[in-house]
């Protein structure tokens, strides 16, 4: 892509209005843009790093063996009646009707509807285990939005449920979701801390919340240190939710079962939420399965939400410095930037031709800043929009046939030829892919 044909409307300034780091960089790299409190359009590259993001979500929840739908964002006020939540949800639930008088709402979650849609088809218990999953956007009307896409009204989340015949059996669901989560935000390039949690509204006596370490996270967490050292290819789920894990309000320290040496003090922010609610929606709304004895039951359930598009703003808190984000390679909207310093010249125009020809045919994501501007605002809104790698292509530096290769993370360059550049970053690209 050529930064002089796509659209990312930088700015040099913070915004007035932003309060935490990842809202003031997604609107300075023209990553968003306010539509109404809480609400915001997202911009191409914005929507670009969603997408990955999405898509890595995706991948795990198809590995864990859980079956994509997609629900509608706007249902029906009758099926929460009989669940008893339309009451007792609050204010947070958008409440409307439609123009035929029909009581609506704008989705905070599915538990109702996908408990109606297992209803509808599933009567047998040789139908389960089952496990569905969409990624839809979702509305609570928050009473005061702010920080951005971490604490919006509109929102977008990847929410699937399990149904199973008993308890033991749910457990094992619960437990192969608790797997997908650590392996998702692993492969996003984040370290999970997994906490014993509150029900709250969704109900039920089994929950965990993952955070994610970040250094400007809103959490304050105590944990034992040996979470921070997960191998995401033997996941033990009953031993990981035994290890000590508590945010700063319930973290007792005279109390606190693990030596002081182990013990890890961080800023952690909150990107999933696991529950085991048993037979809480399935005996209200009638979701009964036939038994090997015949007998009619209902189904034990639990759902699982990953905020997909808070992951966005996680991830800036969790990789940034003064002069921008820093994107994992694996989210990141592009994978290098090519920087031409004198798009006037010929032979730097030659040469950074080249090299996007090799990068595209190579199928790797490239920003090439071909813009007409001053030398200062092209690395300045490279560092800002955080391009793991920037291939900058100069005309002293072409004279001795070098390029400068930098690497956003650690802002170390070195020159290289331009062959040797581009085989170091087609190698160092494909082994993360």
């Amino acid at each position: 892509m050529k930064f002089s044909n796509y659209f990312i409307p930088t700015l040099k300034n913070n915004p007035a209005d932003a309060e935490i780091v990842s809202h003031q960089l997604m609107i300075r790299a023209g990553m968003i843009k306010q539509s109404s409190a809480g609400i915001y359009s997202w911009l191409p590259l914005g929507l670009r790093v969603l997408k990955k993001i999405e898509e890595i979500v995706r991948q795990e929840q198809n590995n864990s063996g859980a079956i994509e739908i997609l629900m509608p964002t706007i249902q029906s006020a009758d099926l929460w009646v009989k669940s008893g939540r339309y009451e007792d949800y609050g204010k947070e639930l958008l409440r409307f009707k439609d123009r035929g008088g029909r009581e609506m709402l704008y989705g905070p979650t599915n538990e109702e509807l996908i408990t109606e849609i297992f209803q509808s088809y599933v009567n047998s218990y040789k139908d389960l285990p089952l496990n569905l999953y969409h990624i839809q956007w979702k509305f609570r009307d928050e009473l005061r939005p702010r920080f951005g896409v971490m604490r919006g009204r509109e929102f977008l989340m990847k929410d699937n449920y399990s149904f199973d015949l008993n308890e033991e059996d749910a457990k094992i669901s619960y437990n192969n979701m608790f797997t997908a989560y650590i392996k998702t935000f692993l492969k996003l390039g984040l370290t999970p801390i997994s906490l014993r949690a509150d029900t709250g509204p969704i109900g039920g006596n089994l929950s965990h919340e993952f955070q994610v370490l970040a250094s400007t996270g809103e959490s304050t967490l105590y944990y034992d240190k040996e979470l921070e050292s997960i191998n995401p290819e033997n996941i033990e789920p009953e031993k990981l939710q035994s290890y000590y894990a508590a945010v700063d309000d319930l973290h007792d320290k005279d109390n606190c079962p693990i030596d002081e040496k182990n013990l890890k003090i961080s800023k952690g922010i909150e990107v999933g939420h696991i529950f085991y609610f048993g037979t809480k929606y399935s005996e209200k709304l009638n979701a009964n399965v036939q038994n090997n004895n015949g007998e009619k039951i209902p189904v034990h359930m639990g759902s699982y939400g990953i905020g997909v598009s808070r992951l966005v703003g996680a991830i800036i808190e969790a990789f940034h410095d003064d002069k921008g984000i820093i994107w994992p390679i694996q989210v990141a909207p592009f994978k290098i930037s090519l920087i031409n310093l004198m798009p006037d010249d010929k032979n730097c125009k030659l040469e950074c031709d080249k090299l996007y020809e090799i990068f595209i045919n190579e199928n790797i994501d490239i920003l090439y800043d071909d813009r007409v501007c001053s030398i200062g605002k092209k690395l300045s809104d490279n560092d800002l929009i955080g391009t793991p790698y920037h291939l900058i292509v100069g005309k002293r530096d072409l004279i001795n046939n070098l390029v400068e290769l930098k690497e956003r993370k650690t802002n170390i360059s070195k020159k290289l030829t331009p062959e040797e550049a581009c085989n170091f970053l087609i190698k160092q690209i494909n082994s993360k892919k």
